[in-house]
């Protein structure tokens, strides 16, 4: 698994909660090289299908046991979801999109990736 984390200089605390991706299928190949492009573009989908994943599951009505209902009320928020979202969301995230965004992002310095404690500077 490919584990991401963010951080900002000079700051304690993590920019989003970590995650992990599997590795592409054709990492093996080249002699498991890849680059920083395919691996940028590879992240990209999966979290996109991930994304896609979890809002079709908060689209669909659910039952709340009493349980959740009680979780539900501690944290001051029961969500049963199945609800018009306030913002209207598009029907499908274009990836091709989302990826450039985040390969513009990269050559912009938005962000910088460092793999085993090297910074990688160069998309190809």
């Amino acid at each position: 698994m490919l584990a991401a984390r963010g951080k900002a200089v000079g700051r304690r605390r993590a920019l989003f909660k970590g995650f992990s991706v599997p590795p592409p299928d054709h990492v093996g190949d080249a002699g498991g090289l890849i680059r920083l492009r395919d691996l940028i573009a590879h992240i990209v989908i999966v979290e996109v299908a991930k994304f896609e994943k979890r809002r079709e599951a908060r689209r669909l009505d659910r039952v709340l046991s009493p349980t959740q209902i009680d979780q539900g009320l501690a944290k001051v928020k029961i969500s049963p979801e199945g609800r018009e979202p306030s913002v209207p969301t598009p029907t499908q995230v274009d990836i091709a999109n989302a990826v450039e965004t985040a390969l513009e992002a990269f050559i912009d310095g938005r962000y910088l990736v460092v793999i085993d404690e090297i910074e990688f500077r160069d998309l190809d």
